[in-house]
């Protein structure tokens, strides 16, 4: 806890303001609310740090855009309460540090002098809910849902309520809202795409009869604002459909309707404050006995699917991480132990991996010398032997396993899964870890020859198939792991890279 205490902030003690941003329902406009009041805060001069409930990586990527801090996922579900609580409380913590670091930094403060933790510039935590706020894993489990994360992290909810064809019956919606958990504190509702002003004061008053929570305002109606969607959900915000002027436009015109129609003040008056208790984490990296690790990890507009997480615990058993695109690299890093394919949008970049010959050959060297591979989603597509989309073109891809993918119109699969380890060189059989599945494509049936590594239990599908692929080294599966819900995971990939030296 040495940096925890060098910049003053007893574990004990300190407290700083956080927010659970929720929703009636999917689609109602909390990442559009969540970012631009991310976005009103950091004007401000706080220090914004966000969250995602859920497995999604779109919506974190966007946080990032707007607050210039990593995001990080928040699931009761595949991390289980404790890891909720510890991966909160631990980034809280650093954003304190680095908010005290930039203080001095502009010697707003001396450092002789222990820092008044009342100065003007905050920490605020921002976590975007998922689905509507009660959604979880099913209908009678609070697991996964951003209720729980309320409830576990013991934070406040503003809830978003889309306000289209609604004005009185508004009240009813919060009253029922408030009720069905009153252990959920709805402490502030915020209405979006109100029609008028006029439409505005029928919803306040319809809440302030009936309910308790504070209303803190609207967005109107404005298309310009929204977000570019497409089959995963929302574009990355790296790409050139959604940066550049596009999305200039829009955040702009997002900050003014905040600015103008939010009190964001209020939300900031709103009591949420809570203790970082440090006994069950630490600052800073503890690093295993693991060293001279160097793991390649894909990151481009094809590759961009990583929990925050995965990356950190990583770092933190040892192993340093480089990053590469398969778009444009010619070669991967030079002595690299490992590679870590995660998943996105091959196949909308199809011919550009099919055109960058060089990188697939090197990638499929190295896998046939028994370099570690790990890869999900869109990385087991790239790693098969072809890739078709929906025309039913195909594209050439590395061939390290000996399928082809193709894409559907529609989905093939979405949900929360667990495994139980059959045959897996980075955990021991019989363990489980969980994650999450979710893509509109599908393989080739394997061949017997080629292993398979995991059961899927009965209870997070209804599949008999074996999931997860296994070729010398390369493991390929079409499920997210988050590996919080099993570190052994993260340990076991980092040790088989210590072991590799293919050069």
């Amino acid at each position: 806890m040495g940096n925890v205490f060098r910049w003053g902030i007893n574990p004990n003690t300190t407290t700083m303001k956080a927010f659970i941003i929720a929703g009636t329902h999917s689609g109602v406009g909390k990442t559009t609310i969540s970012i631009g009041i991310m976005a009103a805060l950091r004007k401000r001069g706080h220090i914004v740090q966000p969250f995602k409930v859920g497995p999604d990586y779109i919506d974190p990527s966007y946080h990032k855009t707007v607050c210039g801090r990593p995001s990080y996922n928040l699931d009761t579900w595949m991390m289980g309460v404790e890891g909720v609580k510890r991966i909160f409380r631990k980034v809280m913590a650093n954003a304190e540090v680095e908010k005290m670091k930039s203080l001095e930094d502009e010697k707003k403060i001396l450092t002789s002098q222990p820092l008044n933790l009342s100065t003007s510039a905050s920490t605020v935590g921002i976590i975007e809910g998922v689905m509507g706020l009660f959604d979880g894993k099913d209908g009678k489990d609070e697991k996964g849902s951003t209720a729980h994360v309320a409830k576990v992290l013991g934070i406040p909810v503003i809830l978003v309520v889309d306000a289209r064809s609604m004005a009185r019956s508004a009240g009813a919606l919060v009253y029922g809202y408030e009720r069905f958990d009153p252990k959920v504190k709805i402490a502030g509702v915020i209405f979006n795409r109100v029609g008028s002003e006029r439409h505005f004061r029928m919803l306040k008053e319809a809440i302030e009869d009936k309910c308790e929570a504070t209303v803190l305002g609207y967005i109107p109606r404005d298309e310009e604002i929204s977000l570019p969607e497409r089959h995963l959900g929302l574009v990355m915000p790296e790409e050139p459909g959604a940066r550049g002027k596009g999305q200039g436009v829009r955040l702009k015109k997002l900050g003014e309707l905040i600015e103008r129609f939010v009190d964001v003040e209020g939300i900031l008056k709103i009591d949420s404050r809570f203790k970082v208790q440090g006994s069950r984490f630490k600052i800073g990296n503890r690093k295993s006995q693991i060293a001279n690790v160097k793991i390649a990890v894909a990151l481009d507009n094809a590759f961009c699917f990583y929990y925050q997480e995965n990356l950190d615990m990583l770092k933190q058993l040892g192993a340093k991480l480089v990053f590469f695109s398969p778009l444009k690299d010619k070669r991967l890093p030079a002595d690299i132990n490992g590679i870590y394919l995660g998943g996105g949008y091959p196949e909308l970049f199809a011919k550009k991996l099919e055109a960058n010959k060089a990188l697939r050959q090197h990638i499929k060297n190295l896998a046939e010398k028994g370099l570690p591979i790990y890869a999900e989603c869109g990385g087991l597509m790239y790693l098969g032997k072809g890739l078709k989309d929906l025309k039913g073109k195909k594209y050439e891809m590395v061939g390290v396993f000996p399928w082809v993918s193709r894409m559907l119109e529609k989905r093939k699969s979405l949900g929360y899964r667990e495994v139980k380890v059959v045959d897996c060189q980075f955990l021991k059989k019989g363990h489980k870890i969980r994650g999450h599945e979710y893509h509109y494509s599908e393989i080739d049936e394997p061949p017997q020859k080629i292993k398979r590594c995991y059961q899927l239990t009965p209870h997070t599908s209804r599949l008999t198939a074996s999931e997860g692929y296994l070729c010398k080294n390369t493991l390929a599966s079409y499920i997210h792991l988050h590996f919080a819900s099993n570190p052994k995971f993260a340990e076991g990939f980092v040790r088989a890279c210590s072991l590799c030296h293919p050069y």
